[in-house]
């Protein structure tokens, strides 16, 4: 078997709903826009399916001729002369979603007699066709779960008493996710990963993600919490999978002094390594917090997305009493809570937010039953408000603990946005990096309490969620982001439906004249157009890149 693997190298927090114009926005947007980006997505999407080809060729073909044959013999071989010699099968398989392939069978009778073909999946399930003559038969199949499988062609000419057989390894594009204690992959202050320098100018940082701390060889993609610490100048960083072409999107945002987190999902390069390229003219220290991977196992966790909900907000008393004090922790019940299960989940996809802290510190969020591990999500100084995406895994008894790390109290809000489960259906699907909306491009900032509609995945029921990196620059003035799904279609909204009404949640803050990023895992909704709200009341340039999608089919 030949398998060819091509890795694919994206201030205020408001309590309540504020006034939304009645002015459609759908009428303001460019189409030649909004086409590009669902172009963009359909071509991102094909290059992901088209990611993983495997191939056993013909001469692979295994021969077994009447009952009194001494022994198999492969197609060609020096002694498979005899009846109907030329019998072969030339495979080659192509995942094209997350549990599906395609498989071409190039037959070729010899004898030109009819000749059975059975098509064994590996997982239980078997087709057959007749064929009279050579020809390229091509079948498709779903497996039950991802993983690796393996498929059996079997040919049978009657009339001449021969059987050949040919198979063919194949790998499901989909993965799914495995939660981790968080732990420090790479610190460039202490050496951890190898390394006790800064990262330089332009230079690159190596993380070794498989084989390390526990995480399989196999595993395809790592969520990671990266955070810039002290950087000589501003700019940015981009995570990317090892041996793969630098992309043009970013990850973590940054100026001069700065110390900022942000979430990632990051494809794994065949060696195992993911790398995090400086993007700037100066020294930086980087961090990467392991909260998770994904990988083909089928015993791993799928993942369903919700709508955004609240879970806590220490300024109403939602969650926990008022701030929360420095170097103290509260536990949050996850399980059960909303539209999250009672039982079998595994890890949660959070949103966290500090907001009023009195000094500055950081957040660690870790699952209940577990000491506070040494890692951080969310860093912040005195009186700023930041989010962060967080992953966490959920303790035996549903809930996740929450630390302020500061010397000083700070208001927390965290919203729900998914979990992963064993009885989720949803699995990972990374695509190549791509920026599907810069409205900086075309001189189109999105208006203070307005918002911009990206139709993603125009109503495909199989695309659940889509791993987004959102970021906005040249802030007028503060305010926060909320990202959701769209109750109406892209036919819908270019028609004038009315804007709908955003949940009370937070994707991202900022203030007057900052840049922020932050991962977004967005769901889809029954539409697949997904909304990007500013929430505050100055205009903002949104910047949109996509990493990947969550699909079940």
């Amino acid at each position: 078997m030949h398998r060819h693997r091509v890795m694919i190298s994206a201030a205020v927090v408001a309590a309540a709903i504020g006034f939304v114009p009645t002015a459609a926005q759908a009428a303001d947007q460019p189409a030649e826009r909004k086409g590009s980006v669902s172009a963009q997505v359909e071509s991102a999407k094909a290059a992901a399916a088209k990611s993983a080809v495997f191939h056993s060729p013909a001469e692979r073909t295994v021969r077994t001729t009447g009952k009194a044959a001494a022994a198999p013999q492969a197609a060609g071989a020096a002694g498979a002369a005899g009846a109907n010699a030329g019998l072969a099968v030339d495979l080659r398989a192509t995942a094209t979603t997350a549990r599906g392939i395609s498989l071409a069978s190039q037959v070729t009778t010899g004898a030109g007699t009819p000749v059975r073909v059975d098509i064994d999946w590996g997982d239980g399930k078997t087709d057959t066709e007749h064929v009279t003559s050579t020809k390229l038969l091509t079948s498709k199949h779903t497996f039950a779960e991802v993983g690796k499988h393996k498929v059996t062609v079997t040919l049978t000419d009657q009339n001449n008493n021969v059987t050949a057989t040919n198979s063919v390894e194949v790998q499901s594009l989909g993965s799914k996710f495995t939660p981790h204690a968080p732990t420090r992959l790479l610190d460039t202050r202490s050496g951890i990963g190898g390394t006790d320098r800064p990262v330089t100018p332009y230079g690159v940082a190596r993380v070794k993600v498989g084989g390390n701390s526990g995480i399989p060889a196999d595993a395809t993609a790592v969520a990671l919490n990266l955070t810039v610490v002290s950087p000589r100048s501003g700019g940015h960083i981009t995570a990317y999978p090892s041996g793969e072409e630098q992309p043009t999107t970013s990850n973590v945002n940054f100026v001069a002094g700065q110390t900022v987190p942000n979430m990632t999902i990051v494809p794994v390069g065949e060696d195992g390594y993911v790398e995090l390229l400086n993007r700037s003219y100066g020294d930086v220290d980087l961090l990467a917090d392991v909260t998770g991977y994904f990988s083909p196992s089928a015993t791993a966790g799928g993942y369903t997305s919700l709508n955004p909900f609240r879970i806590a907000d220490s300024r109403t008393g939602q969650g926990t009493w008022g701030q929360v004090a420095g170097q103290s922790t509260f536990g949050l019940q996850v399980a059960g809570n909303g539209a999250v299960p009672a039982s079998g989940v595994t890890a949660v996809a959070l949103n966290v937010t500090v907001t009023a802290p009195r000094g500055a510190g950081h957040l660690t969020v870790f699952p209940s039953g577990q000491s506070a591990p040494g890692t951080s999500n969310v860093n912040f100084k005195a009186g700023q408000t930041i989010a962060n995406s967080v992953i966490v895994p959920v303790g035996s008894d549903g809930r996740i603990n929450i630390r302020n790390g500061a010397w000083d109290p700070a208001d927390v809000i965290v919203d729900v946005v998914g979990y992963y489960s064993p009885g989720s259906k949803a699995s990972y699907i990374p695509t190549p990096p791509t920026r599907l909306h810069d409205s900086r491009e075309w001189e189109f900032p999105v208006e203070g309490q307005d918002f911009r509609w990206l139709p993603l995945s125009d109503g495909d029921p199989t695309v659940t969620a889509f791993v987004l990196n959102t970021t906005v620059t040249d802030t007028q003035g503060s305010g926060h982001l909320t990202v959701s799904p769209d109750p109406y279609t892209w036919a819908q909204r270019e028609s004038g439906a009315p804007k709908p009404t955003p949940p009370n949640s937070s994707n991202l803050n900022w203030t007057r004249g900052e840049t922020v990023p932050n991962l977004v895992q967005a769901s889809t909704g029954t539409t697949g157009v997904i909304d990007f709200w500013n929430r505050g009341w100055d205009r903002t340039h949104l910047i949109v890149d996509m990493f990947g999608f969550y699909e079940k089919d």
